[in-house]
């Protein structure tokens, strides 16, 4: 059994003042509140929703 890569994002932004699809892909990265971490497979729809709040998140 091979393991999976996985990308740690961690929220560094606060997400108010943004787009509401942009607080959805924060949400739906499974980021809550600021400096919280999730830890995703790396796969490219991850790497998409992560390219486009790349201002908001931080990859660890």
């Amino acid at each position: 059994m091979t393991k999976q890569p996985t990308v740690k994002v961690k929220l560094v932004r606060s997400p108010i003042s943004t787009k509401a699809d942009h607080r959805a892909t924060v949400r739906g990265l499974g980021l809550r509140k600021l400096n919280s971490v999730s830890e995703l497979e790396d796969t490219p729809s991850v790497r998409g929703m992560i390219n486009k709040i790349s201002y908001l998140v931080q990859v660890l």
